[in-house]
């Protein structure tokens, strides 16, 4: 058996052009909604990782037909579906796996599920989703790690959110597609995967409204039918990349983004003195001189990202003087932090905030956590002076598709390499 690693040497000035794929989870979102059509859905810019692997797995266990037509296109006919029950062994390896909940209980008004895993940073529970199931007219129980909401006839409601909550919002939306009546969710997420999700559900014939506002509402439709799209380019992907051009020093052109979606990641940056420029589709991002402490605090979008809260620390983890970061979305996501200090990181958490003091970062072996933890150690190797190993690289391959060629590209110095 080989044990895979990343193995990055620092210091390495960062130029070029490159480009992001589509978002992970908008994809890992809309693959499951195919189950809501009758009839073939051509999905374009899907990206090449572990994740959508998995869900896709799930949906052929499940019946549907799958077909890859290239690396990035697949198409989906969920037509004769077979059973209601997702692979428990499956299901429980990834958050998204909920997602089949909401698909298959609109479609077929019964569901099972194994609770979601995924990546491990604190408590992260779907009341918010059985609460909306349950408005809608769903019985749902936990037996033995498997989530069953059955419904005799689904039917709509309005729905008040207590939390923002990005996967709530799209399991409801999910859910209620096909079910009679109008459905209104109040307070939901804004997130762009959550417009993505909806913007697929109404290519393929639903009737959801004011997705990217905080009420959303959905009128029911009988049937929907196939039919293509394009899922958007990653938000978080492209912050990363972003990050990792501010870390190291250089001018990289992020290509394939929507910049209205990286605004707050932006501002930061500028903030500490980053170069950025924006075009149509692409952002410049330079840095030659130093780089300035700031205050960081995750929100729901627009809002600073959760998902790009540990790849900052490792950027500010290099910056002149004090920053804090304030996470204000999970519980607990400062489990890596331990990781970075290993590459001589001057972190301490107080709270819910992190109080990091910049200083020079030097290479060591440290471990990727979970899939956002494991890009922030990427980020910090490739600022790090000397040699940086990085255990534990699946978790990355989870969202991000061929990171080290992609890096490599721009002129980072980073390797997979295999160990007995």
């Amino acid at each position: 058996m080989f044990l895979e690693k990343l193995e990055i040497t620092g210091g390495n000035r960062l130029c070029g052009e490159i480009s992001v794929c589509g978002a992970k989870n908008a994809a890992v979102a809309i693959i499951p909604a195919a189950l809501l059509v009758e009839g073939v859905c051509r999905i374009e810019n899907v990206p090449d990782i572990k994740d959508v692997q998995l869900i896709l797995q799930m949906l052929t266990h499940l019946g549907a037909k799958v077909e890859k037509l290239d690396v990035n296109t697949i198409e989906i006919d969920s037509t004769s579906l077979k059973t209601h029950v997702a692979a428990y062994d499956m299901a429980s390896r990834m958050r998204a796996s909920y997602y089949l909940l909401g698909a298959l209980l609109g479609r077929l008004g019964k569901a099972e599920v194994a609770l979601p895993g995924g990546c491990n940073f604190g408590q992260r529970p779907i009341n918010l989703h059985e609460k909306g199931f349950r408005a809608i007219g769903a019985k749902v129980t936990t037996i033995r790690g498997q989530v069953i909401a059955t419904a005799e006839e689904l039917h709509g409601n309005s729905i008040y959110l207590d939390t923002a909550s990005v996967g709530a919002t799209i399991n409801i939306m999910l859910a209620a597609v096909l079910a009679k009546g109008r459905t209104v969710i109040e307070n939901a997420a804004k997130e762009p995967h959550v417009v993505d999700v909806a913007n697929f559900l109404n290519t393929m014939g639903a009737n959801v409204r004011g997705a990217g506002t905080d009420i959303i509402r959905i009128n029911g439709v009988e049937k929907m039918h196939g039919g293509a799209y394009s899922i958007i380019p990653d938000q978080i992907e492209a912050g990363t990349f972003m990050l990792a051009a501010a870390a190291a020093g250089g001018d990289v052109l992020v290509k394939n983004v929507i910049p209205r979606h990286m605004e707050s990641i932006c501002s930061k940056l500028e903030e500490m003195g980053v170069e950025i420029t924006e075009y149509d589709d692409s952002i410049r991002v330079r840095r030659d001189g130093a780089i300035h402490g700031v205050r960081v605090k995750t929100r729901y979008y627009p809002g600073f990202p959760t998902d790009m809260q540990p790849q900052m620390a490792a950027l500010l983890s290099t910056a002149e003087g004090e920053s804090t970061i304030t996470e204000d979305v999970w519980d607990n996501r400062f489990q890596y932090i331990g990781e970075l200090q290993r590459l001589g990181a001057d972190i301490r958490v107080e709270g819910r905030s992190a109080i990091i003091n910049g200083g020079r970062l030097y290479g060591a072996p440290v471990r990727a956590t979970d899939l956002r933890a494991g890009a922030a150690m990427i980020i910090a190797g490739l600022a790090a002076e000397g040699k940086t190993i990085i255990n534990d690289p699946h978790y990355i391959d989870r969202g991000y598709s061929n990171i080290e060629v992609r890096l490599r590209s721009i002129g980072a110095k980073i390797e997979r390499i295999y160990e007995v």
